[in-house]
C-alpha cells in the first residue's frame, strides 16, 4: 500500500510485531497492515488496551523525571520499542540538558531504525545511542552496551524494563516452544547493574483487577497467545520478586497511573480510568544498595 511506511531490512512483515503493536496502540504511524489488523481486533475486543498503553508510556516519562531529579544520569532503556510519545532521552535532557546519556536496546529492527533516525535528528550521538541486541544474553548485551563509549557500565546507571518482562521468548539456543525467562533475565541484569544503580520495571498482572477487565484481560492473553508473542502474567508478588532485594522507592510497587503522578511534565496527556487497577499494569523502581 502507497501510504506504507518503508520496512528496514529484516522486517518480519508475515507477523504482527509485539513493538509495532504498540507503536498503534500510542497512536504512532511505524507499523504495518499486519501489525494493525491484529491491533484493531484487540482494541474492538478490548477497548482500554490504548489507554493502558499510554499509562505506561507516562510512567517512563514520570521515572525518567524522578530519577534526573535523583541524579541519576545514566539510562539503558532495554525493549525501548519505536520511538512514539516521547523517548527517555527527551524526556531526561527537559531536566538535565546536555547532561544526560542514554543507551537503547530493541530487537525489532524498526525500533532500531527509527531510534537511529531519532537520535540523529534530535539527538546528541555522543550522549545518545541505539543497539540491536538480544536480551536473552544479557552478559554479550551488556559488552555491546559499553562499546557505544555512550555509558559507562562500571557506574551507577538507571536499568529501564518497561513493559518487557510478560513477553515470553523463545530460548537462546532454539528448542522449541517458548519459556519463561522473566526471573532469570531479571536476576542475570540486576547482578550486572553496579552499586548504586536504579531498576525500574512494568509489568501486567491479572490479579486484584476489576472483574469485568479480568475477563477481557485473559481473551487479550488468548490473543497474544495466538501470535508469535505469547505473554504471561504475574501476580504482585511475583512482580516484586523481579526486584529481587533492591530498595524499592517509595511509593513501591503500584499501578501506572499512582507512581509519583506530580512527576508529569507540563502540558502531559491525561489518561484517565474508573479506578488506578483499570491500567492492569504494575510499576514501581528501587536501587541496588
Amino acid at each position: 500500500m502507497a501510504d506504507e511506511p518503508f520496512p528496514p531490512p529484516g522486517v518480519d512483515l508475515d507477523h504482527p510485531s509485539v513493538a509495532r503493536v504498540y507503536d498503534y496502540y500510542l497512536g504512532g504511524t511505524t507499523n504495518w497492515t499486519i501489525d494493525r489488523e491484529f491491533a484493531d481486533e484487540v482494541i474492538r475486543e478490548f477497548p482500554l488496551i490504548r489507554p493502558i498503553a499510554k499509562a505506561n508510556r507516562l510512567f517512563l516519562h514520570r521515572l525518567v523525571r524522578h530519577l534526573v531529579k535523583k541524579g541519576v544520569r545514566q539510562f539503558v532503556d532495554i525493549g525501548s520499542g519505536v520511538p512514539t510519545m516521547g523517548h527517555a532521552h527527551q524526556v531526561a535532557d527537559e531536566l538535565a540538558p546536555g547532561e544526560s546519556h542514554v543507551c537503547y536496546v530493541d530487537y525489532e529492527p524498526v525500533a532500531v531504525a527509527h531510534s537511529e533516525t531519532l537520535l540523529r535528528e534530535s539527538g546528541d550521538l555522543g550522549r545518545h545511542a541505539v543497539i540491536h541486541a538480544d536480551m536473552r544474553d544479557p552478559k554479550r548485551m551488556w559488552e555491546q552496551i559499553a562499546a557505544t563509549d555512550v555509558i559507562d557500565v562500571e557506574k551507577p546507571l538507571a536499568l529501564l524494563l518497561i513493559a518487557v518482562l510478560h513477553v515470553q521468548q523463545p530460548p537462546a539456543e532454539e528448542s522449541g516452544g517458548t519459556e519463561d525467562l522473566g526471573p532469570s533475565l531479571a536476576a542475570q541484569y540486576r547482578d550486572l547493574l553496579p552499586s548504586g544503580s536504579f531498576l525500574g520495571i512494568s509489568h501486567v498482572t491479572d490479579r486484584d483487577i476489576p472483574s469485568d477487565v479480568g475477563a477481557r484481560l485473559a481473551e487479550l492473553k488468548a490473543a497474544y497467545d495466538r501470535s508469535s508473542s505469547p505473554v504471561i502474567f504475574r501476580s504482585r508478588e511475583e512482580i516484586q520478586a523481579l526486584f529481587g532485594s533492591f530498595e524499592m522507592l517509595e511509593p513501591g510497587l503500584t499501578w501506572t497511573p499512582s507512581w509519583h503522578p506530580e512527576e508529569s511534565g507540563e502540558g502531559a496527556p491525561q489518561v484517565e480510568f474508573p479506578t488506578p487497577a483499570h491500567s492492569v499494569i504494575l510499576a514501581g523502581a528501587a536501587r541496588k544498595p
